[in-house]
């Protein structure tokens, strides 16, 4: 083991398992006279109080492409990948009073269940496929990969045995108890994550200043590389030189252009994340669950950005790297590995922390497996086996072929996860290849929300042409198009062209028969909800002012 695990690490990370498992399988318990049935097991009964909701949703969300992704993009290029969060932020809001009411007034299980009530079951079929492939494939093979691959750093153990490790631990709670079993450990998996992460900012920051605290810290790395508080980049550095950065981040667009798809498509259409929003007891505590989420989501770059930015300045500061000693020479990042940055830093703390920031790093892991898993299995049992293979499927043979599907994903994903081996910046890896699928679906989610006219031949020509649109776009050899954010946004543009043209066609100029009315009334929201997002969007602003 290269980790210097002492006894108190172990006991902190065994404790943390322990835990874990035992709530997930307290509360998957089935109750006195009442045998699991569909509501159960993938909506959690409908029972979700808004704090679960919120931290769940942060748990889904920050994950091993966070932890390690996102601290390498920081050690790479800076502070300005924070715009995935705190754009998010802003995100989170428009979904929470423009999407949900529509969602929870149709009283959905699934997202492609959204789309066969106004579209089509032909449609949700389609769209059923893309996100199970997208899931299992991008999403759970990546966090495995990254997970494994942080333990590997960090403790030396072979990433095919660390595979199997994440993939038997988020399956021991979430197979059996679904999503009650995933929301309520969540709460817990958070206040792990919130601490680990803190612990590892101030250790890095402490160490970057010579022990002379946090702030200290700060200041320093903000002094030695001034460079990485940016979150605009600019295309070309003061020598004319372009930055190769700039592909990833295109400076001012991703305020305005590719970054709004990813966002929008992420947070309002992605199952993962909306099946926990779908579960709670009320539109309103939906509502504050998804405030609370945007303002955690402001908090998040300080333990997965900042992480990174310090281990950057200490890597490259000769006069640090000298006072860490030989421990200093333990698997070095560099540019070119930047994913290792995380990994890197955890050696760094002293023993009992080290066991606290290993078990936020787990539970960021575990939790986002176990969310990928139940929705994975959601879609297939809902949307394609009670659709095409049993329709008249009870509850107990509902929940068992949840259980079975999702445990085949985890291991076609066990499977794939080694093969994404040699990927720099995975974060932005994922972001890239989701985007190739995410624009053709939020253009078929915005228009059929919105516009009443949508048609289903429109929705469905528009969602088979976005994706060699967006291929397209990928590999053509015009520099102007090179940021994938560019090829994303004007997927999203062309997609919601065809299918307007094709339901113009269609209809005449008329409203399809499935369009949805919408009311003032509908889209009303508590003043707490109001006020909260308002103070929300003012932060937000004034940290895009002082780092700009």
């Amino acid at each position: 083991m290269t980790s210097g695990f002492g006894f108190w690490d172990y006991a902190v990370f065994i404790a943390y398992a322990v835990l874990i498992l035992g709530v997930g399988l307290w509360v998957s318990r089935d109750k006195k006279g009442h045998e699991k049935n569909a509501e159960d097991y993938f909506l959690a009964s409908k029972s979700l109080p808004w704090w679960a909701i919120g931290t769940s949703l942060i748990a889904a969300n920050i994950s091993a492409e966070q932890f390690i992704g996102m601290s390498g993009s920081g050690f790479a290029l800076g502070l300005a990948i924070a715009s995935y969060e705190w754009m998010g932020a802003i995100t989170l809001i428009i979904v929470g009073k423009y999407f949900l009411p529509i969602f929870i007034q149709k009283g959905l299980y699934t997202i492609p269940e959204f789309v066969e009530k106004r579209f089509s079951t032909n449609l949700k079929t389609i769209l059923a496929v893309f996100w199970i492939a997208l899931y299992v494939f991008v999403n759970l093979a990546s966090v495995l990969y990254l997970g494994a691959l942080a333990i590997e750093t960090i403790m030396g153990v072979d990433m095919i045995y660390a595979v199997i490790g994440l993939a038997l631990f988020a399956a021991a709670y979430s197979l059996y108890g679904g999503l009650s079993a995933v929301a309520w450990t969540d709460v817990i998996q958070v206040v792990f994550l919130v601490l680990g992460g803190l612990a590892t900012t101030y250790l890095a920051l402490n160490t970057v200043s010579g022990g002379e605290g946090l702030l200290s810290g700060f200041y320093t790395v903000m002094e030695v590389a001034p460079e990485k508080f940016h979150m605009i980049l600019e295309e070309f550095n003061a020598d004319g030189v372009k930055n190769p950065n700039y592909l990833d981040l295109p400076g001012v667009w991703v305020l305005v252009g590719g970054l709004w798809v990813a966002n929008i498509y992420y947070w309002g259409f992605n199952q993962y994340i909306i099946q926990r929003t779908l579960a709670a007891k009320s539109l309103r505590e939906s509502q504050k669950g998804i405030l609370l989420a945007a303002a955690l989501k402001i908090v998040i770059p300080l333990i997965v950005v900042i992480p990174g930015i310090a281990a950057y300045v200490m890597v490259n500061d000769p006069s640090i790297m000298a006072r860490l000693g030989e421990a200093g020479q333990l698997n070095i990042p560099s540019m070119e590995q930047a994913d290792k940055a995380y990994p890197w830093l955890l050696q760094f703390l002293p023993v009992g922390l080290k066991g606290v920031a290993f078990a936020a790093l787990a539970a960021a892991i575990v939790s986002s497996l176990a969310s990928m898993l139940n929705s994975t299995s959601t879609i297939f049992t809902m949307d394609i086996y009670k659709q095409y293979i049993n329709k008249d499927a009870d509850d107990k043979t509902t929940v068992n072929v949840g259980r079975i599907s999702a445990a085949v994903a985890l291991i076609i994903a066990a499977v794939m996860a080694p093969l994404l081996g040699g990927i720099d910046q995975a974060f932005q890896f994922i972001q890239e290849w989701t985007g190739v699928v995410s624009p053709g679906i939020l253009a078929v989610f915005i228009l059929g929300l919105f516009w009443k006219k949508t048609t289903n031949s429109g929705a469905i020509w528009g969602a088979l042409l976005s994706i060699p649109m967006a291929l397209l776009l990928k590999y053509i050899p015009i520099d102007a198009l090179e940021p994938w954010m560019h090829q994303m946004g004007l997927t999203a543009i062309f997609t919601m062209f065809i299918i307007m043209v094709i339901s113009q066609l269609e209809t005449n100029g008329k409203d399809d028969g499935k369009g949805i009315t919408l009311s003032k009334k509908l889209f009303k929201t508590s003043p707490l909800f109001n006020i909260g997002s308002f103070v929300l969007c003012i932060i937000i602003a004034v940290l895009y002012c002082l780092f700009w």
